[in-house]
């Protein structure tokens, strides 16, 4: 399910009329309701007082970009308030809950609240995906005030930037993290690429966007790989790479870092899930993350 709309028993006929108007489906709300639909909805509409929802889903939040948006309306019907997931739905929802319902949106996030668009409200707009999701709080405080720029590359490139800022690809599922020996050729990397993506199930044209360390960054035969296959690369610092969690042992240990393919692969996903261990091909080293 999609959208889900859930009331107290007294506000159920006002509910059943919001979910009919959104094409939403209406579920009467009872003890334990929060927890079932966190795990299959993507955005939940509450009639009833916001500390109510706060206290039913305090325990559930995880991450802002996995769990679902959480609107509130209050019980007078006068109002539609994002509680949860603003820049991820909420927002959008209670702007189709004021042209269908006549409901006033009340929008705290800062950047609308102020006239701004986020990077969020961007990559949606542009059918793009936000990579390194933990800049989007540097790069919206720039935004707020007036100094972030919105710069273009149209073709396959490399970029280097700061932690505020945010790099947005076109949107796909997969990433891909990889690792390679100094001097490794385009070639033998395209290969790796191609074997890993058969062996997950998918194909090369599949994966939005690489990633690698840091040190990868002079690599040239890795760069010309990307650039064969008419993709992007992101090259992570150490701090992105030592935020995730590490499945197999790996040779970077050495270099203090908890591995390469994996971990570059995760930091750049959407769901932060494996979907193909570390393999190596020779001199290549392929994860791929969902």
């Amino acid at each position: 399910m999609n959208t889900v709309v859930t009331a107290l028993p007294y506000f159920q006929e006002q509910g059943e009329i919001i979910g009919a108007a959104i094409n939403a489906r209406f579920i009467p709300y009872r003890s334990g309701l929060f927890s079932e639909l966190f795990q299959a909805s993507q955005n939940i509409i509450a009639i009833m007082a916001v500390g109510i929802v706060i206290r039913g889903i305090a325990p559930l939040i995880h991450d802002k970009w996995t769990d679902p948006a959480v609107v509130v309306i209050s019980p007078d019907m006068r109002y539609a308030i994002p509680v949860l997931g603003g820049h991820h739905g909420g927002n959008d929802l209670v702007y189709l809950l004021q042209e269908r319902c006549n409901l006033t949106p009340v929008i705290t996030t800062a950047t609308e609240a102020t006239g701004h668009e986020a990077v969020e409200v961007l990559a949606k707009r542009e059918g793009l995906r936000i990579v390194n999701t933990k800049s989007t709080r540097k790069a919206n405080a720039s935004v707020l005030t007036g100094t972030a720029g919105v710069y273009r590359i149209p073709g396959p490139g490399m970029v280097i930037a700061g932690s505020g800022v945010s790099f947005l690809v076109a949107d796909g599922q997969y990433s891909a993290g990889i690792g390679c020996r100094l001097g490794t050729p385009a070639g033998e990397i395209i290969q790796a690429i191609q074997a890993a993506s058969q062996k997950a199930g998918i194909h090369p044209e599949e994966i939005a966007i690489f990633a690698t360390s840091m040190i990868k960054s002079h690599e040239s035969g890795l760069l010309d790989a990307v650039r064969t296959l008419d993709r992007n690369i992101i090259f992570l610092d150490p701090a992105d790479l030592n935020g995730e969690a590490l499945i197999s042992d790996s040779a970077a240990t050495r270099f203090g870092l908890p591995g390469v393919a994996e971990p570059a692969a995760l930091a750049v996903s959407v769901h932060h899930h494996l979907i193909l261990e570390k393999q190596i091909y020779g001199n290549v080293t392929i994860a791929i993350a969902k």
